[in-house]
């Protein structure tokens, strides 16, 4: 019985570090090989990291890449080696070279640019239009890259149908939103199942800029079944001896296919690629445990993610040590939690800024949080620097009365106190703020807007809360004090001030941001939903009004189908507001 071992090296590579990256490829291919593997597969745009953007543009980093690419070339004489790649000819393509037994055996390119969320693949790369399968051992092999399995007509099926591959491996650059490892392997399931096909996905781990890419690579059967799973959220190695006469014998009770593939279209361009066997070819080798990790549930999921986007963020772009303002309230509680479990507790300075409005509660709250952590901390109380302003604004502010202006003036007098440490010290600023207020700004621009990255910018308040409980169960303590998940949210820049008198409670207001920000539902068909008309209309001029602080704002960890910045590109001037021409009668309701 024909047998393959196939190795999945799912790495976590950091864009344009061309030398760490393919340090990293030969460490993992130097382990594949001590574990017997006849082939091992990188992810997509491995050498190069993903996305690279617009170094695209720039001529030497493309040579660069293809530089280290032949540098591979000698660590695939024992080991077939796939790995992804810039490829250049006429045009730059996204690639997968094969490197077999020391030479670029073959090269496939991919055929589906997506250009749509944070992708903009159209802006830099030609597609392909060939679909090599490669001859390895009697194996027949096709390889494709990421958006090329998401097609049930694509290169998948077109490799296995008219091509005859037996196992279908996709290197992939897919990054993470809540509940897609699941759905990925759901729907790869049904491409093995439906082509009668081995599936070996291999995904890239770590963060970069916003975007965090969850791993969760695996191998899935002819039949759809779970072969291996590597753990999310980390790198990992997974090993498993695979069986293509299983396909041969499906394929044999499939009439299907014998009737589609009499004819192969003129736009499939099959081509089939020998690669000579090596001198080890066919010698015996002990078995191999395969692992099959779980999938989590969605709140670890999420904190994982929030963990893993923190850290490489912070490690990649060479920060030592981060700092962020603790209030007591939940919001930078959950924030400070995040960045003691990413990059342990002598990494992470706490900042407490009391002013005459902060109430005794949250001070006691924020001094126990911190002690909880066990992280360093600062007590800066802000009340000589705010009545010092008040001071000077007073000939100009005169006896007008109290508003946002004192309000933002704390925000901001606590913003510069954070910068200066970070300046001093060279520590990374954490912006604390929630996408629920980002949403509809409900934030303050230069003061607790502030920062080089913002942790829990795509994550709802109400995920905020779930987030907090769930380290506390993690914890098996109160880690996260009760009573600043049990008291009513507040920013403290007034007496007796609650988020709720500028806003609707986060319970009505998150399903409002989410159907209107990531679903794009207008605004009859969200008061259809039951939600007041009033509410709705409130949300939506926030929404709209508050773009320009948001273009300001730091970047932050993408963890839901439609998050602020490259996902959502809105302009700034814009009168749009279909809602109003409702109120005024000149737009009727759809029917």
């Amino acid at each position: 019985m024909r047998r393959l071992r196939l190795a999945l090296a799912q790495i976590n590579p950091t864009v344009g570090d061309l030398e760490g990256n393919f340090k990293k490829i030969v460490a993992y291919v130097k382990k594949a090989a001590k574990l017997g593997a006849d082939i091992v597969a990188f992810p997509e745009m491995v050498i190069p990291g993903y996305p690279p953007e617009d170094l695209l543009l720039k001529p030497e980093f493309i040579d660069d890449n293809l530089d280290y690419l032949q540098k591979l070339l000698p660590y695939s004489k024992d080991i077939t080696i796939i790995v992804g790649f810039v490829d250049r000819q006429d045009d730059i393509f996204n690639a997968a070279g094969v490197l077999h037994r020391g030479v670029l055996a073959g090269v496939y390119h991919k055929h589906f640019l997506p250009n749509y969320g944070v992708f903009d693949e159209d802006r830099y790369f030609q597609a392909g239009t060939e679909l090599p399968v490669f001859l390895f051992q009697d194996v027949r092999l096709g390889i494709n890259i990421c958006e090329d399995i998401w097609y049930p007509g694509g290169p998948t099926r077109d490799q296995a149908l008219y091509g005859n591959a037996e196992i279908v491996i996709n290197i992939s650059a897919s990054p993470y939103v809540v509940g897609k490892g699941e759905n990925r392997f759901r729907m790869m399931a049904v491409r093995a199942e439906d082509n009668d096909v081995i599936v070996a996905y291999v995904n890239l781990v770590g963060g970069q800029d916003e975007l965090v890419f969850d791993g969760n690579s695996f191998i899935i059967s002819e039949e759809g079944d779970l072969i291996a799973h590597a753990p999310p959220f980390q790198e990992s190695l997974i090993v498993a001896d695979l069986h293509p006469d299983n396909v041969f014998n499906r394929r044999l009770h499939d009439p299907r296919r014998r009737k589609e593939k009499l004819f192969i279209p003129e736009d499939k361009i099959i081509r089939h690629i020998p690669l000579p066997n090596r001198p080890t070819s066919g010698k015996s080798k002990p078995a191999i445990q395969t692992l099959r990790a779980e999938f989590p549930e969605k709140t670890a999921e999420v904190y994982e993610a929030l963990k893993l986007g923190l850290r490489d963020y912070v490690q990649k772009n060479r920060f030592h040590k981060v700092l962020l303002g603790i209030s007591g309230g939940i919001d930078s509680a959950l924030v400070a939690t995040i960045a003691v479990d990413a990059l342990g507790k002598d990494n992470v300075i706490g900042v407490l800024m009391p002013s005459e409005f902060t109430s005794r509660q949250s001070l006691k709250d924020a001094r126990q949080l911190v002690q909880n952590l066990g992280v360093q901390h600062y007590e800066i109380p802000i009340t000589p620097l705010y009545r010092a302003f008040l001071e000077q604004l007073q000939p100009y502010l005169k006896d007008l009365p109290m508003d946002i202006t004192e309000e933002n003036l704390q925000a901001r007098i606590r913003g510069n106190l954070l910068m200066a440490l970070s300046n001093k010290f060279g520590w990374l600023v954490l912006s604390t703020g929630n996408k629920s207020e980002i949403s509809v700004g409900y934030c303050t621009l230069y003061g607790d807007m502030v920062g080089g990255f913002s942790v829990i910018k795509d994550v709802p308040k109400t995920l905020v809360y779930e987030l907090a409980r769930y380290r506390n169960r993690l914890a098996g303590r109160a880690l996260i004090p009760e009573s600043i998940l049990s008291k009513p949210p507040s920013a403290e820049l007034r007496p007796g001030q609650k988020d709720t008198d500028a806003l609707p409670p986060y319970e009505l207001l998150d399903p409002i941001v989410e159907a209107y920000v990531e679903r794009d539902l207008s605004y009859e068909e969200i008061i259809s939903q039951g939600f007041d008309p009033r509410t709705v209309q409130q949300v939506i001029r926030l929404v709209d009004g508050s773009e320009y602080k948001r273009r300001q704002g730091a970047p932050g960890i993408k963890i839901t189908h439609r998050a602020f910045g490259k996902d959502r590109r809105f302009p700034i001037t814009n009168r749009y507001n279909p809602f109003e021409e409702y109120q005024n009668g000149k737009r009727s309701p759809r029917r």
